[in-house]
């Protein structure tokens, strides 16, 4: 069978391929897998990552959101085609456990035989027994004198070294292999408001946006608060090549 071919297209329906049994938008492909319609195995998830890149070089075509679907579809088809490509046990039956042989049929049903006699002598045990009742009550008050006293034994010398033990403070936990968090996702958030705040205009690129960070977690927690403000439809994203530099325009 030849590679199956990945079509581009500008319709409204964005990213379309074409496999064996369908030609057409790759969420309509993705939904029929789901529902089982469309055989996972059909579908070449190598050469569509591939041709995806291609489609998306194009920067009237990138678009943040159908990348993220698409990596998150993507991880789903990758994980049911492992299933189905893995073998699964199976469970020997009775045919194949004896293997036609006359002497373990015999025995099998000896042992069917000896469980078939405990399982009725259980029942018969159970049946007997139904007329019986524990007793869950102790001795009456009357009978307390009679009780041992469990701390006749005990004295203040016993007890000093278990309340010692109990009291001591508990050991101090060794955090020093922990990060601390000197940065949050909403104090990046309002520093990126601070840094648009300073410039002249409304756009400006991620480098100029974390050129004021001096750790590179700081550089991680302000891309994250840009994430979140695309999320919130504060900020517009935009990035022509694949790895080029990320503008960002401030629409809050």
């Amino acid at each position: 069978m030849s590679e199956p071919e990945i079509a581009r297209t500008e319709t409204g329906g964005g990213f379309a391929v074409e496999v064996p049994g369908f030609a057409g938008p790759f969420r309509l492909l993705a939904d029929l897998v789901l529902e089982q319609k469309v055989d996972v195995c059909d579908v070449p998830i190598a050469t569509v990552t591939d041709r995806f890149l291609a489609y998306t070089k194009d920067a009237e075509r990138w678009n943040l959101e159908e990348a993220t679907w698409f990596l998150a579809i993507c991880a789903i088809l990758l994980e049911l085609k492992l299933a189905r490509l893995t073998p699964r046990r199976v469970e020997p039956d009775e045919e194949d456990i004896v293997g036609g042989s006359p002497d373990l049929l015999y025995a099998r049903s000896l042992e069917l035989r000896a469980f078939r006699k405990v399982a009725v002598d259980l029942a018969r045990r159970l049946e007997a027994e139904a007329g019986y009742s524990a007793r869950d009550v102790g001795p009456g008050p009357e009978f307390s004198r009679l009780y041992p006293d469990p701390l006749a034994a005990v004295t203040a010398a016993d007890l000093a070294p278990l309340a010692a033990r109990i009291l001591r403070p508990p050991p101090a936990v060794d955090l020093s292999h922990v990060t601390p968090i000197r940065y949050t996702v909403s104090e990046a958030m309002t520093a990126v408001q601070e840094r648009f705040a300073s410039f002249d205009g409304r756009q400006a690129s991620f480098r100029e946006l974390v050129a004021d960070c001096e750790d590179r977690i700081h550089v991680v927690v302000r891309f994250l608060a840009i994430l979140e403000l695309y999320r919130e439809g504060k900020v517009e994203l935009q990035q022509a090549p694949t790895f080029g530099e990320i503008e960002v325009e401030w629409t809050g």
